[in-house]
C-alpha cells in the first residue's frame, strides 16, 4: 500500500477529487450554455425554443438530475458496487455530453445527451461521495471532515472554471465544441478515476447489502415494467397529438411534486415503530423542507432567467475585459470559495445560539433580496443594457444564503430522521432541490402576465414572506426539533 498522501490525506481523495472536478467542470459547461443553446434559433445552430420553455427544460433536467440520486445509490448499495457505480456513471455522461457535440440539426441527439447524463448522474453523484466518507477509518471524524473539505473545493473549482472554458467555446454559434469541451472534461476524469482505481484501497468494491437472484429476477422484472410503461404513456400521449415539450416539462413538475408528499405521508401516517418525538421532529423537518424548496426555486434560476438576462441585458465586461454571458455562471462557485471558511469559522462561534431555523429563514430572507436587486437591474434595463456588476452583487448575496442553508441541510436531516429512515432521508434532502428547480422553471409562464420587474418582485416576496414565517415560528420549531438554546456569551 502506498504510503503517499494528499495534503495528509489518503491518495485515493486524489482521485476522487479528480474525477469529482471534472464530471463538475462537464456539468457546469453544459449548464452555462444550455438555456441560451436552447433558445437561439436554428439559423444560428440553437433549437429555436421560446425563453420560456427553455427555462422550464432546464428546471426540470436539474430536477432530475437530483431526483436520479436515490435509485442511484440504491443501485451502488444492492447490485453494482459504489465503484463501478461511479465508472458506469461517469462513462454514460461522457456519452452523453459526445451525443450533444455531434453537429447536426436534428435535436434527437440533444435529448438522448440529456437523457443519458441524467442516468449517469444518478450512478455517479451520491455514490462518489460515498467512496470520499469510507477512506477513512472509523473515528477518523476530524480527518474526514477535512477530506470533505478538500472535495467540495474540488466541485466549485470545476464549476468556477467550466463556464469561462465552456463559455469562450461556445461563442459564435459554436455550442457543439462547448459541449464537446464537455465530453473531454468527463472523459478525463474517467480516466483518471480508471488509472488510480488501485489507489481506493478496495473502497466500494461491492455492494452493501447484494440483491439475492430471487431478489435481482424480481427487480429486473419491475425495472422493465416501468420502462414499458412509460414508454406506452408517452407513445399514446404523442399519439393523440398534444403531447409538447412544455406539457412533458409540466408533467415532470407534477411528478416531481408528489414524490415527497408520498414519501411524507408513507413515514407519516404508516406505523414504522416510530416513537412520538420522531413523529414531531419529522414535523419540524417537513417546514424545513418546504424552506428549502423555495429557496432553490429562486437561487437555481441562475442557468436559465438570469443568464437570459445576462445575456440580452447587460453590458457583458469585467475591467474593461469582454466576457461570455456563460461566464457569470462562474461568479457563484468564485463567491463560495472565498467565504466558505468564513461562514465554517462564524457557525463555529454562534454554534447553537443561532438555530437552524433561523438560518434557513435568513437564507430565504437575503435569496429574496436578491431578486429585489434583480428587480431593480431588470427596471433599469428597460432603458438599455445595464452594467454586468448588477448580477456580480446578485450571486454574492444569494452566496450568504447559500452558506447559511446548504451546509446545514444535510446535517439536519440526519439528525431529525427516524432512526427506521436514517439512511434514506439522506436523498429526500436532494429532492428538495428537484422540487425547487423543477417548480423554478415553471415560474417563466410567469412573464406573460407580468413584466420582467414584477417576475422578480414576485418570486422576492414569496421568498420574504416565507423566510419572515420560518422566523415567527422559530421557538415553536426549536421545541419540536429538541434543539436547545445556548445563552449567549458575555
Amino acid at each position: 500500500m502506498s504510503d503517499r498522501t494528499f495534503f495528509g490525506h489518503p491518495w485515493g481523495l486524489a482521485t476522487l477529487f479528480g474525477t469529482e472536478m471534472w464530471e463538475r467542470f462537464s456539468w457546469y459547461g453544459l449548464r452555462a450554455i444550455l438555456a441560451t443553446f436552447m433558445a437561439t434559433s436554428p439559423a444560428h445552430q440553437g433549437l429555436g425554443l421560446s425563453q420560456e420553455t427553455s427555462q422550464a427544460v432546464v428546471g426540470v433536467y436539474g430536477a432530475l438530475i437530483y431526483l436520479v440520486a436515490l435509485p442511484g445509490g440504491w443501485i451502488a448499495d444492492r447490485i453494482l458496487g459504489a465503484r463501478r457505480s461511479v465508472a458506469w456513471g461517469a462513462f454514460v455522461i461522457m456519452l452523453g455530453h459526445i451525443s450533444m457535440a455531434i453537429p447536426v440539426t436534428s435535436p434527437f441527439f440533444v435529448w438522448l445527451g440529456l437523457a443519458l447524463i441524467i442516468t449517469g448522474t444518478g450512478l455517479l453523484k451520491p455514490n462518489i461521495a460515498v467512496m470520499v466518507g469510507r477512506l477513512y477509518p472509523e473515528g477518523d471524524d476530524g480527518r474526514r471532515d477535512a477530506g470533505f473539505s478538500l472535495f467540495y473545493l474540488g466541485i466549485n473549482l470545476g464549476a468556477f472554471f467550466a463556464p469561462i472554458v465552456v463559455g469562450w467555446l461556445a461563442a459564435g454559434d459554436r455550442w457543439h465544441l462547448g459541449f464537446g469541451a464537455a465530453a473531454v472534461g468527463m472523459a478525463l476524469g474517467l480516466l483518471q478515476y480508471l488509472w488510480g482505481g488501485r489507489n481506493l484501497s478496495g473502497v466500494g468494491e461491492h455492494p452493501s447489502l447484494r440483491l439475492t437472484p430471487r431478489e435481482r429476477r424480481r427487480f429486473g422484472r419491475f425495472a422493465a415494467l416501468g420502462a414499458a410503461l412509460i414508454v406506452i404513456a408517452l407513445g399514446v400521449w404523442a399519439a393523440t397529438g398534444t403531447l409538447t415539450i412544455d406539457r412533458l416539462t409540466v408533467a415532470i413538475t407534477v411528478v416531481i411534486l408528489l414524490v415527497p408528499i408520498a414519501y411524507f405521508a408513507y413515514i407519516m401516517l404508516g406505523s414504522h415503530d416510530l416513537t412520538e418525538d420522531e413523529r414531531i421532529r419529522m414535523k419540524a423537518y417537513i417546514w424545513l423542507f418546504v424552506a428549502a424548496a423555495v429557496f432553490w426555486m429562486l437561487y437555481d434560476l441562475a442557468p436559465s432567467k438570469l443568464l437570459f438576462f445576462a445575456a440580452d441585458h447587460t453590458d457583458l465586461s469585467l475591467f474593461g475585459v469582454p466576457i461570455q454571458a456563460a461566464t457569470t455562471q462562474s461568479f457563484n462557485p468564485l463567491f463560495i470559495m472565498i467565504f466558505v471558511p468564513v461562514f465554517a469559522a462564524l457557525w463555529m462561534r454562534l454554534g447553537t445560539r443561532v438555530s437552524t431555523p433561523q438560518k434557513f429563514a435568513f437564507a430565504l430572507v437575503v435569496v429574496g433580496l436578491s431578486f429585489v436587486v434583480m428587480a431593480l437591474a431588470a427596471w433599469l434595463a428597460g432603458a438599455g443594457r445595464v452594467s454586468v456588476w448588477w448580477l456580480v452583487l446578485v450571486y454574492l448575496i444569494q452566496v450568504f444564503g447559500e452558506l447559511s442553508l446548504s451546509p446545514v441541510g444535510l446535517s439536519v436531516t440526519t439528525k431529525l430522521a427516524p432512526e427506521a429512515f436514517k439512511g434514506q432521508m439522506l436523498g429526500i434532502w436532494f429532492i428538495a432541490l428537484s422540487v425547487g428547480d423543477a417548480v423554478g422553471g415553471q415560474t417563466g409562464r410567469l412573464n406573460r402576465v407580468l413584466s420582467e420587474p414584477m417576475y422578480y418582485l414576485v418570486l422576492a416576496a414569496m421568498a420574504v414572506v416565507a423566510g419572515v414565517a420560518l422566523f415567527m415560528f422559530t421557538r415553536r420549531l426549536r421545541v419540536m426539533m429538541a434543539e436547545h438554546h445556548e445563552p449567549a456569551m458575555r
